[in-house]
Parts: C-alpha cells; structure tokens; sequence
C-alpha cells in the first residue's frame, strides 16, 4: 500500500473513532459535569472572580527549596494551553463548523471552569513533594490516594503520556511548521519542514533537560508578554473595524443556533467543532492543568483551583476570542477570500488583511512561540505521570526525554487531518477517565471550598489542614505533623551547612 493511501486510510479511520467518541460520550459528560460542579459550588468560577487574582500574587508558602509559586505554576498550565491551537484550532472550527463555533466555545469555558476548580483543587490536596523540594500530583495522584484505585492513576498517566508526548505535541509542532506555508507554499516537501523541526527540537531540549523550575521561569516570561501582544492585535483589529462587528456576532448568533444544521451534521456542527475545540484549548476537566497546579506552594488548595480557573479565561475568553474576532471581522470583509482557507493560512490572510505583510511576521512568530511553550510545558505534564508510573529513574526519563523529542521533530513533517484526529482521540480518552475521577472526588473538593470560605468569612488567611476535612483519606502534604518534620529537616539543613562554613 503506498503512503499516500495509507495516510488516508488512517484519517479516515481515525476520524471515525475521534466523531463517535464526541458525539456519543464526550459533549454529554463534559456538560453534566460541568453544570454538576457549577450547581454544587454555587458558581464559584463566577463568585470568587476578585480571589483569583489576589491569589495569583500570593508568595510560595516554602521559600526554601525548588517549589514555584502560584503564578508560576498558573504560568506553565497556560503554556500548556495557549498554544497553536488558540490560533489555528480556533479557525478551524470556525471554518468548518461555522461562526457559531465561538459562542459554545464561551458557554464550554464559563461551565467548564468549574470543573477546572475542582480538578486542581483536588490536584493540590493529594500532591506529593519529592527530595529536591518540588511538588508533584494531578489526577494519576488523586485517583491513588483518594480513590485508592492505582491500576487506574496508571490508566490516566498512560493516556496522559500518550495524548501530550504523541498527540499534542505532534499537532503543535506540525501548526508551527505550517505557518512556513505563507513564505514557502511548498514547505513540507522542500526541507524547510524539516529545518523547523530541527529547531524546535533544539530549543524544547535546552528547557526540558533543565526540570520543572526552568520550564516554569521560561513561561513565566514568555507566555504573558506572548499573550498580551496578541490580544493587543485582536483588541486593534477590533476595535479599527468596529462598524462590521454588528454583521459578524449576527453570523455568530445564528450559526450558534442554526438546529437544523446542527442536528443534520452534528459531527460537524458549530456545538460539536465548538466543543471539541474549545476543550482542547482551555482543557477544563481534562485533566492536564491539575498536574501544574499541583507544583505550585500554596496555603490552602482552593487558591491554586481558583488561579487555574482564571488561566480558562484568560485562554478562551481572550486569547480564542482575539483569534475568533480576527477570523470573523476577515470572513465579513472579503467572504470570497475567507471560504477557501482553513487552519493557520486563514488566520494569516485575515491578519494580511488588516496589518499588511508586517502582520504576518508578527503571527508567525506568535505561533512559533505559543507553540513551543506547549511543547515545553506538555512534556512537564507526561514526565510527572511517568514519574508516577514507575518512580524517580534517571536513565529511564533521560531516554523518554530523547522519544518525546524526536516526536516533535517528526510533528512536522506530519499531515493536517491525521495530527488533529490523534489529538483528539487521545485527549478523550484522558479526558472521560478524569471526568470519572473527579466526580467521584468532587466531594472533597467542596468541603474544601467549604473550609476555605469559613476562614474568609473569619478574616484569616486560609491555611489547610487535613484534619479540618473528617473522612478525607490520607493526604502527605497537609498534615501539622508531616510540616513541622519537613521545616525541623530544612532547619537541620541550614544548620548543617553553616556549621561546614
């Protein structure tokens, strides 16, 4: 079988596991859980917006050691999340679903973001600390300690490691190289592919061999300085065009509730590709996010589940919506130019459209930098759960550190359909596993929230203990006991080395 048809046959096949696993199972789990969490903490994505940045500022708890703190831990799940699909993923949907992709993406990020609370909430309260200082967790953690169920932590961290190293970290690196297509139409066959891929395997290599701390540092740097000039350029073309806006919300609006069309292809559909893409974009109750929030040093678990619901915003409520507006404002404009484009070209035609050539530059290199953050902060993500899966083994995650980066260099030489059909079978699968987790779980997350609210109404800063929450199974870093024998031992440390002076 010659390549070509066996790249279509494995498009094809893929596209019809990656439409039954949304349209059947996916979208109804998402939104009950969604709406399940908004009910049970009383909105608290929309109650406690003020905390979230407040605790955003919040100072590590142990200054000592390699723990980061809040904003850092915040910083390396928006890596992780804006990334090219904020760029291209957008436009996708918007191509092929139409332009009311964008409202559910809204609808996904708002209810969603409640189940983002819970999942890093509950991150944070089953977090472990390793021997360097740093704090490791997510769901592969929670769902061993809190559920006591390990075979099925390990199921999560396989299909974790396998979505972030394989899927997503093929999809950004092939939206990177797909940005030379402007510049050189025939990219993917001449060599420049592969010169991108050399680069960004390069680049991702200097970060990932430095640990958690360094991958923390870059993004911290990189990704709001990234995020705020993108929104600069979304906010400008916005605004500049102000007098079309009327035109493109009503596309929006009627292609959001066009039912005939949803439910006459609803594989295809505005809700579906809406959905799908803001997902894979925000990642609420997928599971990815609870392993960064879990690094952060913190007080009480509820401030870091609080700093990584505003991370969803900032994603899908900025940044996509930049992306959405720059697209729609484009498709009202030059509608004839607009229909035959799909992915990243569109997104640069429609940036063309209104900067001129300097635009295009400035939207290559924004994609090249969203897209290596993800790659950085994915591997952050897989090398924690194989870490769980198998313990601290040098050798072992030295290799697996080579395999994930030769995954990125084949990532751009890959095709459109086949690398988002992977992604998003393979998120799905991480994401109904969590979804499970976390709903058997959430209980403690709201006690939690519940203790949390207590001390706010009592005009404290809220400091967790375990034993405040009866019934909660058997967490590590939470104990008085387990905390006073870590500060007795950084003491001893200090101690020990002033002695040696």
């Amino acid at each position: 079988m010659e390549t070509g048809s066996v790249n279509s046959f494995l498009v094809l096949i893929s596209g019809d596991i990656d439409n039954f696993m949304y349209t059947y199972i996916l979208v109804a789990v998402l939104v009950f859980t969604g709406v399940y969490f908004t009910v049970r903490t009383r909105a608290v994505q929309v109650r406690y917006l003020k905390d979230m940045v407040t605790q955003l500022l919040e100072k590590r708890v142990n200054p000592g050691g390699r723990a980061i703190s809040s904003f850092q831990a915040m910083m390396v799940s928006t890596g992780s999340r804006v990334g090219t699909g904020n760029i291209a993923g957008i436009a996708t949907a918007l191509a092929t679903g139409g332009p009311g992709a964008l409202f559910w993406m809204w609808a996904m990020a708002l209810v969603g973001a409640a189940s983002a609370f819970v999942e890093s909430t509950l991150a944070q309260i089953w977090k472990v600390k390793e021997k360097d200082g740093e704090f490791r967790g997510g769901p592969a953690y929670y769902i061993q300690q809190g559920l006591g169920k390990r075979w099925m932590g390990v199921l999560f961290a396989v299909s974790l490691i396998a979505c972030y190293a394989v899927g997503f970290n093929e999809l950004q690196s092939f939206n990177a190289a797909s940005a030379l297509e402007y510049y050189i139409p025939d990219y993917a066959t001449n060599g420049a592919a592969v010169v991108m891929g050399v680069v960004l395997t390069v680049l991702s290599a200097l970060v990932i061999f430095g640990g958690a701390k360094r991958i923390s540092v870059i993004n911290s740097w990189v990704v709001p300085i990234m995020a705020l000039a993108y929104i600069a350029l979304g906010v400008w073309v916005t605004v500049s065009n102000f007098a079309l806006l009327p035109e493109a919300f009503g596309m929006m609006f009627a292609s959001a509730f066009d039912f005939q069309a949803i439910f006459g292809g609803f594989a295809g559909s505005a809700v579906m590709l809406g959905i799908k893409r803001g997902l894979f974009s925000n990642e609420a109750g997928m599971g990815s996010a609870p392993n960064a929030a879990a690094t952060a040093s913190v007080s009480h678990p509820v401030k870091q589940g609080l700093v990584q619901t505003l991370s969803v915003y900032i994603d899908t409520l900025f940044i996509c919506t930049c992306s959405a507006m720059l697209v729609l404002v484009f498709m009202v404009e030059d509608p004839s130019t607009a229909a035959g484009l799909n992915g990243m070209p569109l997104v640069q035609m429609a940036v063309k459209h209104f900067t001129g050539d300097v635009g295009i530059a400035f939207i290559t290199a924004a994609v090249f930098l969203f897209a290596y953050t993800s790659l950085i902060g994915n591997y952050f993500y897989a090398e924690s759960n194989l870490k769980f899966i198998t313990g601290e083994k040098p050798k072992l995650v030295f290799w697996f550190r080579i395999v994930c980066l030769a995954i990125i260099f084949a990532g751009c030489l890959s095709s459109f359909d086949l690398a988002w059909n992977v992604a998003d079978i393979l998120m799905g699968v991480m994401c109904i596993i969590n979804l499970v987790a976390i709903l058997l779980l959430g209980k403690w997350a709201l006690k939690c929230l519940d203790d949390y609210a207590r001390q706010r109404k009592l005009g404290v800063n809220p400091v967790f203990e375990a034993a405040s929450i009866p019934g909660l199974p058997p967490c590590e870093c939470w104990n008085s006991r387990f905390d006073l024998i870590v500060e007795a031992k950084q003491v001893e440390n200090r101690q020990t080395e002033l002695d040696e002076v």
